[in-house]
């Protein structure tokens, strides 16, 4: 009598049976940098996601800003509500077209581990010192290879490792169908969730949203993502890439150009976001100088001292970087 299957190889066997042939298999999956036994009951991608998903720097999202800086709401998005979205979004496509859901959350949970406090202000403060663009996705990257675990990093697959690296628009395309639905759930996920949140913060009327957009979209929130989703899964059904047709497209890149001119760039928020900028600054020179006061991890990892202060900066919540900041230049009261 043979050796019973491990829930692990019957997955996987369910994979080779159900999947789409485009889909990226467990088993057929490029492997990890350093080897490692396989898990008797999950999949590789299944053994990322909960990697990442324990990991210190996944659960700091929940304090570093989306959009609007330290908001005072409970109902504002921040990093990891936004995370969830994208991941909740990517798998309903996924599994809609039989392609790998596992890889695909791995990849979705993972995208922003990097990002800076104060969303993408921290980004353009951190570029300056470093003498290249600061991206979150490859700082996400050095976060799971590097950063994680006490320095050891957490050894992910290349799949996943693409997949979040290379999940802006503004990167290589991701080799994996699945890389590239989380490419368009990102999207689809940060405009319509920063639209709600612009109207609930008073700064956009919902009267004010473009029309053009809205008619091909939809007039409200529920409405905006069934469309695209919708649109999305039809487009990309036995394709080989994924895709939105040309006219959503469209309507999805004007109501984000809209979004960069009303909501991200807007002139009454540009005092705090001199202010967001010049405190990641101050920081960043405090730490070249002072480098002995970072963690062990930030010492360890490859790259000059710049880069590995860059670390350090990106991992801080907002809310960290704000008391280290009064701690190192503002004057503390006396204990009496």
């Amino acid at each position: 009598m043979g050796r019973m299957p491990t829930p692990r190889e019957r997955t996987e066997q369910i994979e080779r049976d159900t999947l789409s042939p485009r889909a990226t298999l467990a088993a057929a999956s490029k492997g990890r940098e350093r080897d490692e036994a396989q898990d008797p009951i999950r999949t590789v991608f299944q053994r990322d996601r909960d990697r990442i998903v324990h990991s210190k720097a996944f659960r700091r999202l929940k304090h570093k800003t989306q959009v609007f800086l330290a908001p005072e709401g409970d109902h504002y998005r921040v990093r990891l509500t936004h995370t969830l979205d994208v991941s909740q979004i990517a798998r309903t496509v996924a599994r809609a077209l039989r392609l790998n859901e596992d890889l695909t959350e791995a990849i979705a949970l993972g995208h922003d581990l990097g990002h800076t406090p104060f969303g993408h202000l921290g980004e353009q403060a951190l570029t300056p010192f470093l003498g290249r663009p600061f991206r979150h996705s490859e700082e996400s990257l050095r976060v799971v290879d590097h950063l994680e675990d006490d320095g050891n990093g957490l050894n992910l697959t290349w799949e996943v490792r693409d997949g979040i690296v290379n999940h802006p628009w503004s990167m290589p395309p991701p080799a994996t169908l699945e890389a590239q639905i989380v490419r368009f759930s990102d999207r689809i996920a940060y405009i319509n969730h920063d639209v709600d949140d612009a109207v609930r913060a008073g700064v956009l009327d919902p009267a004010e949203l473009p029309a053009e957009p809205m008619a091909v979209l939809g007039d409200t929130h529920s409405r905006r993502i069934d469309t695209l989703v919708t649109d999305l899964i039809e487009q990309s059904d036995d394709q080989p890439e994924i895709r939105l047709s040309p006219s959503v497209f469209a309507a999805l890149d004007a109501l984000r150009d809209f979004l960069f001119e009303q909501v991200y760039l807007r002139e009454t928020a540009r005092g705090e976001n001199e202010k967001a900028v010049k405190l990641i600054r101050d920081l960043f020179a405090y730490f070249l100088e002072h480098p002995q006061e970072m963690p062990p991890e930030y010492h360890q990892a490859p790259g000059d001292l710049p880069t590995r202060v860059a670390d350090f900066i990106a991992g801080m919540t907002d809310r960290y970087a704000l008391r280290t900041y009064e701690r190192l230049f503002l004057p503390q009261g006396w204990l009496i």
